[in-house]
């Protein structure tokens, strides 16, 4: 299961499980990089 990833950006994002890590990706999406929207599978494909 991957649970973290790392932004471009330099900030760091964990999940408890990949529910939660592609919910907190998306909301620092939509918070930092409002231009970028990536979905669930491009976010685990990018995560670890």
């Amino acid at each position: 299961m991957k649970t973290q990833l790392t932004c471009p950006c330099g900030e760091h994002i964990e999940g408890k499980d990949e529910d939660d890590l592609v919910e907190k990706v998306q909301a620092h999406l939509a918070d930092k990089h409002p231009d970028h929207e990536y979905s669930r599978d491009e976010i685990l494909f990018m995560a670890f």
